[in-house]
Formats: structure tokens, sequence, C-alpha cells
């Protein structure tokens, strides 16, 4: 059996919060030992319980959920976040994988991957709205810059190149391990050598890039 999560929710709307709690805990190995209803609450419950996930809404009084992330994530790293959000926003997604934050999901959705998205980043992973990578995340750069990010992609192996697109698809390491026959380690080989020969740097460098360039991969 897997090991159970403890999970905080915060969301202002009661309505939403009492169904994503249901949904959650109709999940054995999944436990909502706290909820809040604004951004100061939130934080004070992360400091006093350290839950191993924290679903945190984007919008909510007093601290917003990317402040609450902020403040938290420089004390403490063993708290996996997830954001929800109304709004495909480019610039807000941004801003969340810069400060660590591990899932990005849209309140429309929420219901159908909450699930998938908690036990995902419970394992460290990465797991981001598919209508949010569709719909925010096209390339928005300058040009000049895109070319040049886009001009790195023959650099890569044919193994490289799939192990991207994979990455860009929303599979974790453990699911491009599946699908390739081959360890995790082996995928984090190829993912450092993407890096490399993109010159990418930093722990979300990868997936932006994959999630920008997802027609070009």
């Amino acid at each position: 059996m897997p090991e159970t999560l403890s999970i905080l929710v915060a969301d202002d709307h009661p309505l939403f919060l009492t169904g994503l709690r249901q949904v959650i805990e109709n999940v054995g190995h999944f436990s909502v030992v706290a909820e809040a209803n604004d951004g100061v609450t939130a934080l004070k419950r992360l400091r006093d319980l350290h839950p191993a996930v924290a679903v945190l809404d984007l919008r909510m009084p007093g601290m917003s959920g990317l402040a609450v992330a902020r403040e938290f994530l420089s004390e403490s790293t063993n708290t996996k976040i997830i954001i929800l959000t109304a709004y495909d926003d480019e610039e807000m997604f941004n801003d969340a994988m810069d400060i660590g934050v591990l899932g990005y999901v849209l309140k429309d959705s929420a219901t159908a991957e909450i699930v998938r998205c908690i036990d995902t980043v419970a394992m460290g992973e990465y797991f981001v709205s598919p209508a949010l990578t569709s719909a925010a995340l096209k390339t928005r750069t300058r040009a000049g810059d895109a070319m040049d990010a886009v001009h790195g992609l023959d650099l890569l192996t044919t193994t490289e190149r799939r192990v991207l697109r994979l990455v860009a698809r929303d599979h974790t390491t453990a699911d491009i391990a599946e699908m390739l026959t081959v360890s995790p380690r082996t995928v984090d080989h190829h993912r450092a050598n993407i890096c490399r020969k993109l010159e990418l740097s930093g722990i979300n460098s990868l997936l932006r890039f994959a999630l920008q360039h997802r027609a070009h991969i």
C-alpha cells in the first residue's frame, strides 16, 4: 500500500474547497490534514504541520497562493506545492516554476486532474494541466531568442529528442523510463545531456523549454 500523504488544501471559495476535499479524500492514501480560506492561515498551517503536499489557490485574501509558496519554500522544501488557478497566464506560470512549485492546475479541470497531480508531485516530479500547456504556454519570447533555442535541438540525439518530447507531454521520469525500457537513472542522464547541449540551467529550465517549444520538438 502507498504511504499516506498528508495534504493541506487552501481556497477562499467554500463550495469549491469542499468539493476538492471530497475528491482528494476518496483516495485511500490521501489524508487532508488542514484547510484554509486565506493565504495567511494557509502559511501558518503549513509552518505548523509541514504536510507532504499543499494545494493552494492562486487568488486568496491576505496572501496569494504564489506569495504563500514563495515564503514557505524559502524556509522548507519538504512540502510539495501545487497551485490552482483560473487563469492560463504564462507569466504567473513562470513565476510559479521559478520559486519551486511542482504542480500547476487549472481550476476548471482540477477535480479530474488533482489526484494524478498530487501523486506526481509527491514523487518530486512536475505536473502541469494539459489545457494550460496548449493554451497559455505558446512561445512568447522574442523571435531571436526563440530561434537560438530551437536551433540547439539539432545537437540532440534521436533518443534525447524522444525524451524531450515525452517531457513536453507531461510524462514523469518514471513514465519515460518505462516507455523507453531503461532505468530512471538513464533518463536522468539523458535529461542532463539535453540541458548541457541546450545550455539550460536551473531545476525548471528543461520543463519550461519543452513546454514552450512543443511544436518544434
